[in-house]
């Protein structure tokens, strides 16, 4: 795809892992991009890579907005406080509440923005590399507008739907990871219990019938002990907190999903909430059988 595809600038609300990945990509393909955080060390390392810093008020001078703040709440109040636009472009790329979505995009259209949902299935390296999915949800004339733009930042985009089906597949997408995370380090740590060598079981496991791109993600980083963050755990419970939510609301129990719930619980309140979401492996060497909760 040819750069004068692309918008000239782009406004990106959101300096973290995913913004700083966005910026990096936008950034190769010569646009320019105005960014705003407010957490001063997300600016700093923006301002490092060749972002323009900006006020949040100028953020919205840009061509396009791409919103990767960390939660819903934070996407409402970012469309609350829009100045009036002629149908400026909103790209969200968080994973949000997809019961909410609907009223924000209501609430965005009354302040002239076309609101896009485009959640990313990936980590920040996965979007950094353009090996990250995008999950489309909105009017889709709007979506098809902006392929140009998805293209440049994934390796694939889909289109599903109406506002709030965007969210609705990341969450799902979200489950089926989350748990096949747990079930990686919960291998890893039976092996090192029962007496395997950890390094050596995990070779053999990544060449059987277990083997997953999960596996090859984050069991390398489990082994290591490395749990630099590519995806925090506390984004992982904020994301774990939403399908919940929304499964209760439709009636579905998900045990599984409940007690990973309890699993990164106790990896925030050791402290572990800003490591990698592989860091669950901390919380699953803690657990102990029933009967044997003081060894």
């Amino acid at each position: 795809m040819s750069n004068h595809n692309l918008p000239k600038s782009v406004g990106l609300f959101g300096l973290g892992l995913i913004g700083g990945a966005l910026a990096k990509r936008l950034m190769a393909a010569n646009v320019a991009v105005l960014g705003y955080d407010p957490a001063p060390e997300c600016v700093t390392h923006f301002e490092s890579i060749g972002g323009q810093a900006v006020p949040a008020a100028e953020v919205w001078n840009a061509e396009l907005v791409i919103s990767a703040v960390f939660n819903t709440e934070q996407l409402e109040k970012l469309v609350d406080d829009a100045p009036q636009q002629s149908k400026k472009r909103l790209i969200s790329m968080s994973t949000c509440d997809p019961a909410q979505m609907p009223g924000i995009d209501a609430t965005a259209g009354k302040k002239g923005l076309e609101l896009v949902e485009a959640p990313i299935s990936g980590t920040s390296a996965d979007l950094e590399n353009g090996d990250a999915i995008l999950l489309i949800a909105g009017e889709e004339k709007t979506a098809l507008a902006l392929a140009p733009v998805f293209e440049e930042l994934s390796r694939a985009h889909f289109f599903v739907g109406t506002i709030g089906n965007g969210n609705r597949a990341k969450l799902a997408i979200n489950l089926i990871l989350g748990l096949s995370r747990v079930a990686v380090a919960e291998g890893l740590v039976f092996a090192k219990a029962v007496g395997l060598d950890t390094e050596t079981f995990f070779e053999i496991a990544r060449q059987s019938a277990a083997a997953s791109k999960v596996m090859e993600s984050k069991g390398p980083k489990m082994v290591a002990r490395d749990f630099k963050p590519l995806g925090r755990v506390t984004q992982s419970a904020k994301d774990f907190g939403l399908i919940y939510q929304t499964a209760k609301h439709v009636g579905q129990g998900l045990p599984m999903a409940e007690r990973y719930l309890e699993v990164v619980g106790d990896s925030i309140a050791q402290g572990e909430g800003d490591l990698d979401n592989s860091a669950v492996m901390l919380a699953v060497e803690r657990a102990r059988m029933p009967w044997n909760k003081s060894s």
